[in-house]
């Protein structure tokens, strides 16, 4: 979506957050692919909101000197990036079976009645949602748009910090391609991506995103949470909460961590709830039963998923399966033998980025 170029020459993700910067690039080898470079850096507090660019000639410069410190590893200046989760607006809308060239003309006239915005104000893309299990008697398409306003500073740094932007996408659609097998659900999935300031949530069906949405709950709060109820300073709160997680409630120190921890996650699986009972009640435009529409599996993603007993919570929570996702399962082979250069865990802080890294190779090829 939001492509900026025709042509498609080789490309590297960038995922921008508020508070950090996540680079990698990925070449094909065979059936999968291979990661060629990858790295994290922090972005200084205030440059970046909630999603909103605050100073954008100091996110510039960021991202310029990311990219010098990979150096040869990174053999492009073409880029594929994210937009900010906050401020999107993805909508699956039905629309009679028409032929190509009438519909982009009718998604734009009917965009007007989703849109909470004057269309000329948005930067707006579709595509056609195949169906997974009828033939349908009209045209699913799923529809996204995002304020302009939002997106001319992220261009602006971007060009700013010498890169030429081949595409943006927001960050759903970059988990969605990086967790769900061969980009196929047979039955509905919700894709949680828990970050430092922020808490992604995406239902991923048949071939296409259906639903999203983003609350500011985040792996940070949880800290806070920690250095509040035990008296103790941030860095101190974020090792006891890296150490003993949701596990360590066999001695004083593991279990204040929890009691810290427990009423903020619970907090956050009410807010789970609501979303799915809202989804799974909303199911009707893809024609399935209602054993078909029930999200049974829930997916985990963000450097915040990997809490120690944060999974088996809030399958507890829930009354549903939820494990950690794999933003390998596209890109490696399955027979291949070698690991990926850093540990599983680490890798979930990747996910956006490998799946924005994983379109730029696919629109290479």
């Amino acid at each position: 979506m939001f492509d900026a170029l025709t042509l498609h020459p080789p490309a590297f993700g960038l995922d921008v957050s508020d508070l950090s910067l996540k680079i990698a690039y990925v070449e094909r080898r065979g059936k999968g692919f291979q990661l060629h470079a990858f790295g994290t850096f922090p972005i200084a507090e205030g440059i970046v909101e909630r999603g909103e660019i605050k100073q954008g000639d100091a996110l510039a410069k960021t991202i310029k000197k990311a990219v010098e410190k990979l150096g040869k590893k990174l053999p492009t200046r073409h880029v594929v990036a994210s937009l900010p989760e906050e401020q999107a607006f993805l909508q699956v809308m039905q629309l009679p079976r028409m032929k190509k060239e009438e519909l982009e003309h009718a998604v734009r006239f009917e965009a007007e009645n989703y849109i909470p915005h004057a269309i000329e104000k948005v930067y707006l893309d579709f595509q056609v949602v195949q169906p997974f299990h009828n033939h349908l008697d009209h045209t699913d398409v799923l529809l996204a748009a995002l304020p302009r306003v939002m997106i001319d500073p992220y261009l602006e740094a971007l060009e700013h910090a010498g890169l030429s932007p081949q595409a943006l996408e927001i960050e759903s659609l970059s988990l969605s391609r990086a967790l769900v097998p061969q980009e196929t659900a047979p039955t509905p999935l919700l894709l949680i991506d828990f970050g430092a300031t922020r808490t992604s949530f995406a239902v991923f069906s048949g071939y296409s995103l259906r639903f999203t949405a983003s609350i500011p709950v985040s792996s940070r709060q949880l800290t806070y949470a920690v250095a509040r109820s035990m008296k103790v300073k941030e860095d101190t709160a974020e090792e006891l909460k890296i150490r003993h997680g949701l596990e360590g409630q066999d001695d004083n120190e593991g279990k204040a961590v929890f009691d810290a921890l427990s009423a903020p996650l619970a907090d956050l699986a009410e807010e789970i709830e609501r979303y799915l009972v809202y989804y799974e009640s909303h199911t009707a435009h893809q024609h399935m039963g209602a054993n078909q529409q029930r999200i049974r599996r829930i997916v985990l993603s963000g450097g915040g998923a990997n809490l120690k007993g944060f999974t088996r919570f809030l399958s507890q929570q829930l009354k549903r399966e939820v494990l950690l996702g794999n933003p390998w399962v596209n890109i490696l082979e399955t027979s291949l033998k070698e690991l990926p250069p850093f540990p599983f865990g680490e890798s979930l802080k990747y996910t956006a980025a490998l799946g924005l890294a994983l379109r730029a190779a696919k629109d290479y090829d």
